[in-house]
């Protein structure tokens, strides 16, 4: 084996590369190994059309927490988000529009053309959101009670809880519904408009492969609303010079600290010797030693791919052969000649600048889930467009433009037997189809285009299932029982082994939330927490 480190980490996306930060500042000789020849995991930039760059998976900034930025000064070296102007907008099927966001006032008038009712009572629904998500802010720093430690559990399971026990009735009952309702239930308990309906239901299905009438969808919205963009809650942004500059000075910053990050070197199996996690042999044949391995990968790919089943608990595999993964999603970036001119607001405008929803009800929305689970890939899919470039001219030649399209209810395995491979065209014409629908002429527009489906994601970034999660974000899934009941403390089932990524508490975003708390996980374990840590 080579020399030992302190801490290894497997996979040098974001949350590895915050974990990183933390240990090699409390003094640890930290090495990241990473399969691909970047920096980023799923959030990198890369030219994919000569002249034309763009996110490549994530692609917009929000749920990224603000002590990370802080701790790691992320700003000093160039960081920079650009907010939107309103959030989102939404073509409707009757050649009307919605947007969302940009105040309360403006979203009022907003909804004032579909529902008075609506209108008067969304102070009332931000407001229930907004305490609701609070709590998760509150929750998304800590380390879960990792049910199994006696007393600890006990004392951890009521400090956190003591928030929620502050709560009123009325906010108490909120969070009962978001934890539990499908979206649907949930949103019909508020507003009669479709058009509204669908504006915040759309947040319930990305990333969630399923109907917006599936019970626990309606957490998957809230998940979407509790981050912040340059202090302002709620609001979303687009990272300078896309997801990859974020990740590309998270490195320089762990560089700085002494952290070796190696790229080009995929880890074949975690290496176990006497029940402990001793270090990782690289698919290259080269073993690494050290003295605690970290896994920055999802829970299906380290515990299924990674490790030997005989060096897992024989409960603990039974249990991760049944976690659920996959986001049904399809991702695509196009190299656009102009703007698209969309038939209900063909100039240029701010809407091309906000989060364009191509999904205008909630029944598309449960049709489009339907006919993936039928037939592999929904012929009117739910479209999300960015447009990046609007705000960043670094992307782009000047004139010309970069989308992104976030697309969902593509099946992680087609029915069938049918491959990824052989259909992922016609999916992406499927999709390009969907747009131009609402915008004639976007596709003679398109003068390059890169797609991935779920195997894509996979094979490009080890997402198994193509899941932008690591794991579906169902109640079963999630706080102490992710990615296991009695392993949600980042701590895995054998000793030495600890997980950082998505797969954890509090789950999938660019929110570098599980790096840090396993950081503090790591450190205490090995007696260097700080006085503020214990």
């Amino acid at each position: 084996m080579t020399k030992a480190y302190d801490a290894l980490i497997i996979g040098a996306g974001h949350n590895g590369l915050v974990c990183a930060f933390y240990l090699a500042k409390a003094g640890l000789k930290v090495r990241i190994v990473e399969a691909r020849d970047v920096v980023g995991g799923a959030a990198v930039t890369e030219e994919f059309a000569p002249g034309f760059r763009n996110s490549v998976a994530s692609y917009t900034v929000s749920l990224l927490q603000p002590k990370v930025i802080a701790d790691m000064k992320l700003a000093d070296h160039g960081y920079r988000v650009i907010e939107r102007p309103i959030s989102n907008f939404l073509p409707q099927e009757d050649g009307g529009y919605l947007k969302l966001g940009g105040g309360l006032e403006r979203t009022q008038a907003e909804f004032r053309k579909f529902s008075a009712r609506d209108a008067e009572v969304l102070p009332q629904y931000y407001d229930a959101l907004e305490n609701v998500a609070e709590l998760l802010r509150d929750l998304a720093l800590r380390v879960p009670p990792n049910v199994g430690e006696g007393m600890r559990t006990l004392l951890d399971g009521a400090r956190q809880g003591r928030r929620f026990a502050t709560l009123s009735l009325e906010q108490q009952r909120d969070v009962l519904d978001l934890f539990t309702k499908s979206a649907r239930t949930m949103l019909d308990s508020w507003f009669e408009s479709e058009a509204v309906k669908a504006a915040f239901g759309f947040d319930a299905v990305v990333g969630n492969y399923a109907s917006p009438d599936t019970p626990g969808s309606a957490y998957v919205l809230l998940h979407h609303v509790f981050g912040e963009v340059n202090g302002k809650k709620g609001a979303w942004g687009h990272s300078v010079g896309g997801m990859g500059r974020i990740t590309e000075i998270m490195a320089k910053v762990c560089r700085d600290m002494g952290v070796e990050i190696s790229l080009e070197s995929p880890v074949a199996k975690v290496l176990v010797d006497g029940g402990k996690a001793v270090g990782v042999k690289l698919v290259g044949g080269e073993e690494i030693a050290a003295a605690r391995v970290i896994a920055n990968v999802g829970p299906k790919l380290l515990y299924e791919r990674m490790m030997d089943a005989g060096d897992l608990p024989a409960d603990f595999e039974r249990r991760i052969k049944g976690f659920k993964a996959g986001s049904g999603t399809f991702r695509m970036n196009v190299a656009l000649s102009e703007l698209p001119k969309f038939t209900c607001l063909p100039e240029p405008g701010e809407h091309h600048q906000s989060g364009i929803i191509l999904a205008p009800t909630l029944d598309y929305m449960d049709r489009a889930f339907l006919d993936a689970k039928r037939d592999g890939w929904s012929k009117e899919p739910i479209v999300e467009m960015l447009i990046p470039s609007t705000v960043d001219d670094s992307l782009a030649p000047e004139g010309c433009h970069v989308a992104s399209l976030f697309c969902q209810q593509f099946a992680p395995e087609l029915p069938g037997g049918r491959d990824w491979d052989d259909e992922e065209e016609a999916a992406a014409d499927c999709i390009i189809d969907t747009v131009e629908k609402h915008a004639p002429g976007f596709r003679a527009s398109i003068v390059g285009q890169t797609r991935l489906s779920p195997k894509g994601l996979e094979r490009k970034f080890g997402l198994v299932g193509g899941d932008i999660m690591h794991g579906n974000m169902s109640l079963d899934q999630l706080w102490s029982a992710r990615p296991v009941l009695g392993n949600g403390g980042y701590r895995g089932p054998v000793k030495g082994l600890y997980m950082c990524g998505a797969g954890t508490h509090p789950g999938g975003g660019v929110t570098g939330a599980p790096g840090h708390n396993a950081a503090q996980v790591i450190l205490r374990d090995r007696g260097l927490f700080a006085p503020r840590w214990r």
